[in-house]
C-alpha cells in the first residue's frame, strides 16, 4: 500500500532511526481558510491492505468506482510519488458548511461477473479506501480499549472496501462523511476531521437515516447493478488546526511504549557505561606498564596488545571495498543525522506527504561528496593504485545495488498491476538525481580526499607478518561478529517492533524524539562493542581488525532481518507470493542499509580507538 510503502522507506533508509511529538507543521505550509459554501476537495488515494502489499489504483476498472468528468492528479513531491500516493480528483461535491442529510446519488454502476470476482477477492484481503480532504485523512472512528486513559476519538486510516458476514462479500456502497471543522471568525472555517462510515445497501432510503437495508453483493455469475451514494455532516469542534493530527498521530499503548523504551535506553546505556569503565581502566594499565619497560630496561614485559604493533596497520584484504563501504556508510550516517535533526525540530511535517522520503532523498544525494572524499582517504592510507575504480565502485556499488533490488520489486507490482508501481518518469528523475548529481559529487569530493596528504601510521608496520595464535572458539571471526552484534540490536529492536507496526498496518509513525534517543543510543552502543571486541582480538595477538570491526556491529543488521522474518509470520496475515517477496525485498534494502550504517559506526570508532593506543606507547 501506497502508505505503507513511504513510511517503510522513512525508516530503511533511516535505518534505525526519535519526545513524542504532536502535530508540528513545516513552516510555510499554511492553514486554507474556507467561507461557508467553499468548494472543499475531496481527492481519493490508492487502496491498500494489511493481508497484502500490493496497492491498487482507486480508479482500477475493475472497481468500477464512480469518476469525475475529468480526472486530475494532485501536485506531489518526489518521495510521496516514488513510494505510492496516487492522489486524483473524484465526483464528490463538499460544501462547507452545507449538509447532506438525505442520500445523494454519486453515481449507477453495472459490475460483470470478472469484475465482481476481482472485487470480492478484494473485500476477503480486507482491503481499504483511502481518501483525503484539505490534507487529512479520512479515518474510521475506533476507541482503544485497552488503554482507560486514552481521551478520545482517535482514528484508524481509511475505511473499509466492504466486509464478509456469512461467507458473503458486502460491498460497501453508502458513504456517511462527517467533518469537523473549526471557527477561526464570523466567515472563516478550518477542516480538523474527516470521518467516514461505509454502509452497504442495495437502496438508500431517506426516510429512515442512518441507512440500513438489504445489503450489496456482487454475484460472479450474472451482473450486478449498484448504486454509490452518500450524506454529509458538518460538525463544529473545538481541535484547533495546529493540533487537527492529534487523533491520527495517536499509537497503541503509550505508557507501554514508554516504558519499554526508557528501560531498553537504561539498560544499554548501562551495559555501555560498564564496558567504557573496565576498558580505560585496563587501558590504562597496559599502556602505564608498556612505558614502564625503557626504564626497566626489559623487552621481555612486551606481551598482548602491544606484541602485534608490527602488523596492526597492515593493510586488509579487500582494502578497495572495505573503503567504498565505509564510503557509502559515512554518506548514510550523515544523511539520517540531518534528516533526524529536521524532524525533531519539526520540519517534517505528515500534512506534507512524502516530505521525509523526500528530504532523505535529497540530503543522501548532496552527501554523495562525502562518500567519495571518506572512502578515497581510506584507500590511500591502504596505499591503493586503483583510484579511478575504488571511486567508481563508491558512486554505484550501494546505490545501484539499493536501485536494482528496487526496480526488480516494482517489476512484481507492474505484473500485479498494482498502483505502487513506480512510474517511468519518476524512475528518469532519480536516474538523474544519481548520475547528474551524486556521481559529480561523489568523485568532487575523491578528487579533494586524494589530494589530502596520506593518513601516518602512528607506528611502522613490518614487512613480514606476524603468525596468530590460535584463537579460543569465543574469539574466533564468525562466533565473535555474531556477538557483537547483539547489542546493538538490543538497542534498537523495541522500536523496531513500533516502526514495523506503523509501516505494515496503516498508522503514521510521528515519534521521532523516540526514535533520535534511540538513534544515539546505537552509536553509542555500535561504538563501544566494536572497541570492546577489537580491544579482545588484539590482546590475544589477532591484529586483523579491519573487517572484523567492520563486521561485529554490522552484524546487528542479520538480527534485523530475522526480526523481520519473525514479525512477518507472528504480526502479518500476507499469503500471496508477490506480496511475500515484495516484503521481503523491502527487509532486504533496509538490512543492507543498516548494515553499511552500523558498520561504518563500529569501524570509524575502532579505527580512532586503534591510533590512540598504539599512539600513546613507546616503540622501540
Amino acid at each position: 500500500m501506497s502508505q505503507r510503502r513511504s513510511k517503510w522507506a522513512a525508516f530503511v533508509i533511516c535505518v534505525c532511526l526519535v519526545a513524542k511529538a504532536t502535530a508540528f507543521y513545516l513552516p510555510g505550509v499554511a492553514p486554507h481558510d474556507y467561507k461557508k459554501d467553499d468548494i472543499v476537495p475531496l481527492f481519493v488515494n490508492a487502496l491498500s491492505s494489511a493481508a497484502t502489499v500490493i496497492p491498487y489504483d482507486y480508479y482500477e476498472e475493475e472497481f468500477n468506482f464512480c469518476r469525475p468528468t475529468d480526472i486530475h492528479g494532485k501536485s506531489e513531491s518526489l518521495g510521496s510519488i516514488l513510494f505510492g500516493d496516487r492522489l486524483k480528483s473524484s465526483p464528490f461535491e463538499l460544501k462547507m458548511l452545507r449538509d447532506e442529510e438525505k442520500c445523494v446519488t454519486l453515481c449507477h454502476a453495472t459490475y460483470k461477473p470478472e469484475h465482481a470476482q476481482f472485487v470480492n477477492d478484494r473485500i476477503r484481503e480486507n482491503y481499504f479506501i483511502h481518501w483525503e480532504v484539505d490534507g487529512l485523512p479520512a479515518a474510521t472512528l475506533f476507541s482503544e480499549a485497552d488503554d482507560s486513559s486514552s481521551e478520545g476519538p482517535f482514528y484508524k486510516i481509511g475505511f473499509e472496501l466492504g466486509h464478509v458476514e456469512n461467507n458473503l462479500e458486502l460491498l460497501n456502497n453508502h458513504y456517511d462523511i462527517k467533518i469537523k471543522y473549526h471557527t477561526v471568525d464570523k466567515v472563516n472555517y478550518r477542516v480538523v476531521g474527516v470521518e467516514v462510515q461505509p454502509n452497504s445497501v442495495k437502496s438508500c432510503n431517506n426516510d429512515k437515516l442512518p441507512v440500513s437495508g438489504d445489503p450489496v453483493t456482487l454475484k460472479d455469475s450474472e451482473i450486478t447493478e449498484v448504486d454509490f451514494t452518500y450524506t454529509v455532516k458538518w460538525e463544529e469542534s473545538t481541535t484547533p488546526w495546529a493540533t487537527r493530527w492529534d487523533n491520527y498521530l495517536h499509537g497503541y499503548d503509550p505508557k507501554i511504549h514508554w516504558f519499554s523504551l526508557v528501560n531498553s535506553a537504561v539498560i544499554v546505556l548501562f551495559l555501555t557505561g560498564m564496558v567504557a569503565i573496565i576498558l580505560l581502566r585496563a587501558l590504562h594499565k597496559d599502556i602505564a606498564r608498556y612505558n614502564a619497560v625503557e626504564a626497566q630496561e626489559d623487552a621481555q614485559e612486551d606481551f598482548g596488545w602491544k606484541l602485534v604493533h608490527g602488523d596492526v596497520f597492515r593493510a586488509p584484504r579487500y582494502a578497495m571495498l572495505l573503503a567504498v563501504l565505509i564510503g557509502s556508510g559515512a554518506q548514510l550516517f550523515l544523511m539520517v543525522s540531518v534528516t533526524l535533526a529536521f524532524a525533531v525540530l519539526g520540519f517534517l511535517s505528515p500534512s506534507s506527504r512524502g516530505s521525509l522520503s523526500t528530504v532523505m532523498l535529497v540530503f543522501y544525494v548532496l552527501f554523495g561528496s562525502i562518500a567519495g572524499y571518506t572512502s578515497a582517504r581510506y584507500y590511500k592510507m591502504f596505499n591503493g593504485e586503483k583510484w579511478k575504480r575504488s571511486v567508481a565502485l563508491t558512486a554505484l556499488l550501494v546505490p545501484g545495488t539499493v536501485f536494482g533490488i528496487f526496480l526488480i520489486l516494482n517489476f512484481f507490482l507492474i505484473g500485479a498491476k498494482s498502483s505502487g508501481a513506480v512510474p517511468f518518469g519518476t524512475l528518469f528523475a532519480l536516474m538523474s538525481m544519481w548520475f547528474l548529481i551524486s556521481v559529480p559529487l561523489c568523485f568532487l569530493g575523491a578528487y579533494f580526499g586524494f589530494k589530502k596528504p596520506k593518513l601516518e601510521h602512528p607506528v611502522r608496520t613490518n614487512q613480514i607478518p606476524r603468525q596468530i595464535p590460535e584463537q579460543p572458539f569465543y574469539l574466533r571471526p564468525l562466533p565473535s561478529i555474531l556477538m557483537g552484534g547483539v547489542l546493538p540490536f538490543g538497542a534498537i529492536f523495541i522500536e523496531l517492533y513500533f516502526i514495523l507496526a506503523s509501516l505494515w498496518n496503516d498508522k503514521v509513525y510521528y515519534v521521532f524524539g523516540f526514535l533520535f534517543l534511540v538513534f544515539v543510543i546505537l552509536v553509542l552502543t555500535c561504538s563501544q562493542v566494536t572497541v570492546l571486541m577489537c580491544y579482545f582480538h588484539l590482546c590475544s595477538e589477532d591484529y586483523r581488525w579491519w573487517w572484523r570491526a567492520f563486521l561485529t556491529s554490522g552484524a546487528s543488521a542479520l538480527y534485523v532481518f530475522l526480526y523481520g522474518l519473525l514479525y512477518y509470520y507472528t504480526r502479518l496475515t500476507i499469503a500471496d507470493v508477490p506480496s511475500t517477496i515484495l516484503y521481503f525485498g523491502y527487509t532486504s534494502i533496509m538490512s543492507i542499509l543498516f548494515f553499511l550504517l552500523t558498520g561504518t559506526i563500529g569501524f570509524t570508532a575502532c579505527f580512532k580507538f586503534v591510533r590512540k593506543i598504539y599512539g600513546s606507547i613507546k616503540i622501540d
